[in-house]
C-alpha cells in the first residue's frame, strides 16, 4: 500500500514510564491461553461429578520476538534483550500491597494502535543463534509470555497485518536468508519463494540484502501487485 508505514510493536513500563521499547522485528504470530479452576464435588453413585466453579486464571499472551544486530555488529543484548529482562526484575521503589516487598514492573504490550495488552512478565526464555568471530552474539529469539493484569471482557481488536494489505504480512530479511527459507516460514513450502518475489517485483533472486521489507501475500491473493512503498528491490 502506497504511503503505508509498518506499525512496530512496542513493550513499556506501566509503573514507571519512559520511552518504550520497540521489538526489533514484529512477532510472525501470537497466542491468548485461559484457565479455569473447577473442583470436583463427589455425589456418590453418580456417573458425572458435579463440579464447583473456583474462579479464573489470568489470561497469557505468548510470542516468539527477534533481535538481530548482525548488520551493525554490535551486541545484541546490550542494544535490546538486556532491556527486556530489566522488566523481570524486582524494582525496591515499586511496593507489592500484599508482600510489602519490592516487585518488577507492570507492563504494556502495544501493537500500533489496533490493541493493547497490561501484564506483568512471567516468563522470558532467550536463545543465541548468532555471533561474529569474536564470540558477540548478534542475532537472539526470545521467547516471552505476559500475564494478564486487567479483567477484560473482550479483548480489542487484534490485527497483526498492520501495514499491509488486507490479509499480509511484512518481513524483515536476515542475513544468510534465501526466497525458499523465507517462503518456508511464511507457507510451510519452498515452493512459494515465486509468489513472494511477485509480490516484490524482485529481480535478483539469488541475493537478498539483509534489512530489505518483503510483503508476504496470503495463499488466496493473486502473487503479482506493486509492491509496499518505501521498500528496497534488489
Amino acid at each position: 500500500m502506497p504511503g503505508a508505514s509498518l506499525a512496530r510493536a512496542t513493550i513499556m513500563n506501566l509503573d514507571k514510564g519512559g520511552p518504550p521499547i520497540a521489538c526489533h522485528f514484529n512477532p510472525n504470530e501470537y497466542s491468548f491461553s485461559k484457565q479455569n479452576s473447577w473442583t470436583i464435588v463427589s455425589t456418590g453413585g453418580s456417573n458425572v461429578p458435579q463440579v464447583e466453579f473456583g474462579g479464573g486464571q489470568p489470561a497469557q499472551l505468548q510470542m516468539q520476538l527477534l533481535f538481530d544486530t548482525y548488520a551493525e555488529g554490535k551486541d545484541v543484548r546490550k542494544e535490546y534483550t538486556d532491556k527486556l529482562w530489566e522488566l523481570m526484575l524486582v524494582d525496591e521503589s515499586l511496593i507489592d500491597p500484599k508482600s510489602q516487598r519490592g516487585r518488577p514492573p507492570q507492563v504494556r504490550f502495544q501493537w500500533g494502535s489496533s490493541w493493547s495488552f497490561d501484564a506483568v512478565i512471567a516468563s522470558i526464555s532467550q536463545r543465541f543463534v548468532l555471533f561474529l568471530s569474536d564470540g558477540t552474539p548478534v542475532r537472539a529469539t526470545l521467547d516471552v509470555a505476559f500475564q494478564q493484569i486487567k479483567d477484560e471482557r473482550l479483548f480489542p481488536r487484534q490485527n497483526p497485518t498492520s501495514g499491509g494489505l488486507g490479509g499480509e504480512r511484512v518481513v524483515t530479511v536476515l542475513a544468510g536468508d534465501t526466497l525458499r527459507m523465507i517462503a518456508y516460514r511464511a507457507y510451510g513450502s519452498v515452493g512459494e519463494w515465486r509468489r513472494i518475489a511477485e509480490a516484490n517485483r524482485l529481480d535478483n533472486l539469488r541475493t537478498l540484502q539483509p534489512g530489505l521489507q518483503l510483503r508476504i501475500p496470503p495463499r488466496s491473493a493473486p502473487a503479482g501487485g506493486p509492491a509496499t512503498g518505501g521498500r528496497r528491490h534488489e
